[in-house]
């Protein structure tokens, strides 16, 4: 028996239980997880906005130890650091056929699998693939990859969702290049990476934008240079920053119609708004046909960052090890698995930065 995290129904409270794991099959991989990030999208699972099979353990943003490998796996073996990867591409089918592997459509098959047995014999699937609120998991071999040399396995955890996500919304899907100017929308876990890589980027001016005023510093920290509290004039503010144009590029990390519509309207005529919040399906947007001709804006969304997790980490791992990126400027609280509960009531509140689950 090892304890977990367990999300027993669509909008019932989390359960720290015990379940019982089986040992890694063939193509499995047995880790001891070091730390586990608690990320929005876990807060998304248990409140509907996003859809897997329940009951469920939570948790896609893990770093860990191997225990054990299953026959064929060669990658990795026992005592290896690894960083679980909640969204392995298959290879095969049609979007990984273009190389654009963050949009595959089998990545979470594996939520569909029988992961694990509560006490009671009751199956739990494994959340986002990874199941990474408990002390230890089984995955799939391609869910994980070698922790990258020099970086610490606990902090490591970052790299599974926050960081590739920020990374990939910078350097991938918005393209920001040197002097250009940028507005980062929501300064949690994901905002803060995401203002650490348009500051690497080379961006000028850096508009961090949040509702609560206690972010400024956590925000300045991490590359920004200006600070903006939401509020109805949060697109005039931005303009009047940047000699009444506008940013080039608006990244929005909540999910919000309304912070979706603002970060749009922040930017310049031609500018560029990507959007890594995962809204509900009563979250509207609307434009009117004449604004978006006039402004010549574009809205995209951003799926993981729109990164290759195999490629991207090597190089985020060289800028952590040159001191460039500071994974441990995303964290503002390191707690146990049963501080998870209390996280998800932070998030809500829109108080800090990335909760550690340190095991």
């Amino acid at each position: 028996m090892i304890r977990a995290a367990v999300l027993p129904a669509v909008g019932a409270p989390l359960e720290i239980t015990g379940i019982e794991l089986p040992e890694p099959g063939p193509g499995q991989v047995r880790i001891r997880l070091a730390a586990a990030g608690v990320c929005h999208s876990d807060l998304s699972l248990s409140n509907g906005t996003m859809r897997v099979p329940v009951p469920a353990v939570l948790g896609h943003e893990g770093a860990g130890t191997v225990v054990s490998v299953g026959e064929g796996v060669t990658h990795v073996a026992p005592g290896d650091g690894v960083v679980l990867n909640w969204a392995p591409s298959c290879g095969a089918c049609h979007p990984c056929s273009l190389g654009e592997v963050w949009l595959c459509v089998n990545a979470l098959n594996g939520a569909a699998n029988v992961h694990a047995r509560a006490a009671d014999g009751r199956a739990l699937h494994p959340g986002l693939n990874v199941a990474a609120f408990a002390e230890e998991t089984v995955v799939a071999a391609p869910c994980v990859l070698p922790v990258p040399e020099g970086v610490p396995l606990t902090d490591a955890a970052l790299l599974g969702c926050a960081v590739l996500t920020g990374w990939g919304a910078v350097h991938h899907a918005a393209r920001v290049r040197q002097g250009e100017t940028v507005a980062v929308f929501g300064v949690g876990g994901v905002g803060l990476a995401t203002l650490q890589a348009a500051r690497i980027a080379g961006a000028s001016t850096i508009v961090a934008v949040d509702v609560s005023p206690e972010k400024e510093e956590l925000a300045r920290a991490a590359g920004a240079t200006e600070y903006v509290v939401a509020s109805e004039t949060t697109a005039r503010e931005i303009r009047k920053l940047t000699g009444g144009h506008g940013v080039d590029v608006a990244v929005e990390c909540v999910g919000r119609a309304v912070t979706i519509r603002t970060a749009w309207e922040s930017t310049r005529r031609g500018g560029r708004t990507t959007v890594i919040g995962i809204g509900g399906k009563d979250q509207q947007v609307t434009f009117n046909a004449l604004e978006i001709f006039h402004w010549g804006r574009t809205l995209a969304g951003c799926v993981y960052g729109n990164s290759d997790p195999a490629v991207d980490l090597p190089v985020i791992a060289g800028h952590i090890r040159d001191g460039r990126f500071d994974l441990g400027a995303l964290v503002t609280e390191r707690i146990t698995l049963d501080g998870i509960p209390g996280a998800f009531d932070a998030m809500l509140a829109g108080k800090g930065g990335r909760a550690l689950v340190v095991f």
